[in-house]
Order: C-alpha cells, then structure tokens, then sequence
C-alpha cells in the first residue's frame, strides 16, 4: 500500500465554542498530493475542520501540522497563501476577472501581468477574452472557476474547498470537477474538499474523512463509503443521518 506524507496533520485537536464542544478530539491526516473529501452530517464540524487547516480558527487542544510544522509558526499571510481557499459563494471583488486575479498579488504590493493572468485563466477553462469582463456578469460556473484561478495565483500547495459546486448546475458541476481533478495532477496541489454529494466525494476523491458529531469516526481511501465499517457511517450514506 502506497503511503503519502501528511500534508496537514490533526493529533488531538479540539475545538469548543463559549464551552460547548464543536470537534475534537481528532487525530488525523490529509495526505501530501491526494484529494480528500471531508463529508458527513449538517453539524458535524466540517467547515470548521477547515477553517482550522488555514488559521481562520485556533485550537483550544492539540496540534495541528502544515507539511511538518506547527501551524502556529507560520506567519497568517504566508500561510493563507500555502493554504489557499474557494468558497461556494465564490465571492468577487468589484471590478473585472483580471482585478480579482490580481489581488493576492496586489495585497503583497506586486503586479500580474495579464500575459500570466490569461495563462490562469485558460488553465480553469475560461478564454483569454474573459480577463476584461465585469466579474458581476459571470455565471455561477464561472466564478467559481475564476475563484480557483485566483487561489492558484498565490501557488498555494493546498486547496481548500467548502462546498463549491453544490448550487451549480449539473454541467457546471462536472467541469469545476473536472478542474480540480486536473489541478491536482497538473500541480500535485493537495485538494481537501468539503462535500454533501457521496457520489462525488467518491468518484473525485482519493481518500475521504467523515465527521459525525464533531468525531472522525472513518477515514481512509474513498470506497470506504461503499461499505463502512461504523454504523454512524453507514447511518450517514442511507441518508438516516442528515
């Protein structure tokens, strides 16, 4: 069996708000390289387990690792940039498809040229003629790849994603799924990606976590939804635990 270094490692995290329990505690790893798709129930502490993977939150227990070291020791802004994140709503900056491309380097005082700009651009799908157009006319789909785009301009090793196709429509799905799959070979960025789909996170994933109460109760390679071992699992995949 093949075995991945850790791109970021959980051991005995915990994390609580004004007292009350949120995750933890967890221990666990999202290999280097790999898409892991992070599923479960509403409630079960998954967009917190990513907020928690680039700094957005802290730990109340435990340690959390980034390629081996403390997160802790990382500067905020350096680490954002290692740890990029797409969101679903894929929020866009007033002005055109270039001035969102060219934010992450604006916010460290440098420039994109627009030669580098289109070459992102065609790298999530769009053409070159779409770097000028208001961001507000795009479609959802195309947010979103415009979104990623920006992300992959910081040359982030890992990407974090919070349920970015689930209001898209089933042909804009399957491109954005398309993308990531393509960035992951392309770059060997590590994806951890947040989804509701099974289907997906089976069929785009190489390993998958899932939550359930704030608890990793399974992980490992994806088909692990095919037939779990923890009844809370297979409770979860008939659609008895929402």
């Amino acid at each position: 069996m093949t075995t991945y270094e850790p791109a970021i490692h959980f051991k005995d995290v915990r994390y609580s708000i004004d007292g009350n329990p949120i995750i933890g505690p967890i221990t666990g790893s999202f290999p280097a390289g790999q898409i892991t798709t992070l599923v479960g129930p509403s409630g079960a502490g998954k967009t917190t387990v990513l907020k928690l993977c680039n700094g957005l939150l802290s730990p109340d227990a435990g340690e959390i690792l980034v390629e081996g070291r403390p997160i802790g020791s990382l500067e905020p802004t350096a680490l954002r940039r290692k740890v990029g994140m797409a969101l679903q709503d894929a929020p866009m900056v007033n002005g055109s498809v270039y001035d969102n491309l060219a934010l992450p380097l604006r916010l460290r005082k440098k420039e994109l040229s627009e030669t580098d700009a289109v070459s992102w651009l065609e790298d999530v799908g769009l053409p070159a003629d779409y770097l000028h157009k208001k961001a507000t006319e795009l479609s959802g789909g195309q947010r979103q790849k415009v979104s990623i785009a920006r992300t992959l301009v910081n040359h982030s090793d890992i990407l974090l994603m919070d349920e970015i196709t689930s209001a898209l429509d089933r042909g804009s799905k399957r491109e954005i799924e398309s993308l990531i799959t393509r960035i992951n070979e392309k770059y060997g960025t590590t994806i951890i990606w947040i989804t509701h789909n099974l289907e997906q996170a089976i069929s785009i994933g190489d390993f998958t976590w899932v939550l359930v109460a704030g608890e990793l109760v399974e992980t490992g390679e994806s088909r692990i939804l095919e037939k779990p071992a923890d009844e809370r699992v297979r409770r979860f995949v008939k659609g008895e635990l929402q």
